[in-house]
């Protein structure tokens, strides 16, 4: 047999692509199979449903995975977006076999859009969801995110079984109403099925760079240091743009009709901050806000958030946008909490 690899190409041809195939298995299909077949979901985790697992495949069907990661590094930029991910995290996305091809494609590689490895979390509203599919730009005007309208139909007189999506005025159409498909549906379900679950994951610290009233979950009545009040100040700046923003809009102003506008609201530039403290811990539905009732559900921030990072928030809203109210303390946020029951 020739053994010169300059003379005979089909020893050469197949030398090169087996030694692809086995390098390729060695660094790439083997370690990944091996994590695969040994990884069970976390305890506590929920499974997916018939509907988010359809939801799944219209995220990847989409391409979602080209801007979009579900890998939360365990480095200090990553901590907006949640816990450093886990094997675990991605056992029930591959629940169909080891062969099964989505748990590499949910993992993305790129971040043209945010992670989105606890977005059910940090965005769970289903009408934020819906338009934010329909129009990006609706609720987040500087979005570069294509519109999937593919995914919705204009209907004139839907019926009462059709998930109807308020969308704002400038961007709905001249007639009838937007209504989500199927498709749509299933996409936002699994969307909102984002949620990470609780570990400890040692040597990480969530992010608590607003908890400059105290520790986690406590309060403190001490005279803040020199300085600290404009380091309250940006905390809680950062802390609404990574938590609020989406809804209420970087100015405050909202989206009509959709998301109230927090500039001149009656409870956030009330005397008494009682009420404004109960809502950003507890989250509000269905409320009538100068004439205005508002469909979308607000999320509660009790379990995620300190009672030093909530008075961060609440105070930056009750001082921006023109707003000039009482600010209030962590521990005000804390007897909230215990006067409830839920002392945090």
């Amino acid at each position: 047999m020739n053994w010169d690899l300059n003379t005979n190409h089909w020893l050469l041809l197949s030398l090169v692509f087996f030694g692809y195939v086995a390098l390729a298995w060695i660094f790439g299909f083997g370690p990944a199979f091996w994590v695969q077949s040994h990884t069970q979901p976390l305890p506590g985790a929920k499974p997916m449903t018939a509907t988010e697992r359809q939801g799944l495949q219209v995220y990847i069907a989409e391409g979602c995975v080209a801007c979009h990661t579900q890998q939360a590094r365990p480095i200090p930029m990553d901590r907006v977006w949640g816990r450093p991910s886990v094997p675990g995290d991605y056992a029930d996305v591959n629940a169909l076999g080891i062969l099964h091809p989505y748990a590499p494609a949910v993992l993305g590689s790129e971040r043209t859009g945010p992670d989105l490895s606890n977005v059910g979390t940090r965005q769970p509203s289903k009408v934020w969801q819906y338009i934010h599919l329909y129009q990006p730009r609706a609720v987040s005007p500087h979005s570069i995110m294509p519109a999937f309208h593919w995914l919705f139909k204009v209907v004139e007189n839907p019926g009462s079984d059709a998930v109807v999506v308020p969308v704002p005025k400038q961007y709905a159409p001249a007639h009838g109403e937007v209504v989500a498909t199927q498709r749509a549906q299933a996409l936002v379900a699994y969307l909102l099925s984002l949620q990470q679950t609780p570990i400890k994951i040692p040597g990480f610290e969530p992010d608590k760079s607003a908890a400059s009233g105290g520790a986690a979950g406590g309060a403190t009545t001490q005279q803040a240091p020199a300085g600290q009040g404009k380091q309250s100040a940006a905390n809680g700046a950062k802390l609404y743009a990574n938590h609020c923003a989406t809804c209420h809009q970087g100015d405050g102003e909202g989206v009509a009709g959709t998301f109230p506008p927090l500039a001149g609201d009656p409870v956030v530039t009330a005397d008494d901050p009682a009420e404004h403290i109960e809502t950003v811990l507890h989250g509000a539905h269905g409320r009538t806000i100068n004439g205005q009732t508002y469909a979308a559900q607000m999320p509660p921030f009790a379990g995620q958030l300190s009672n030093a990072q909530i008075a961060a928030i609440i105070n930056h809203e009750r001082t921006s946008w023109g707003n000039d109210a009482s600010t209030v303390t962590a521990a005000d946020v804390a007897k909230a909490r215990s006067e409830e029951g839920q002392d945090g």
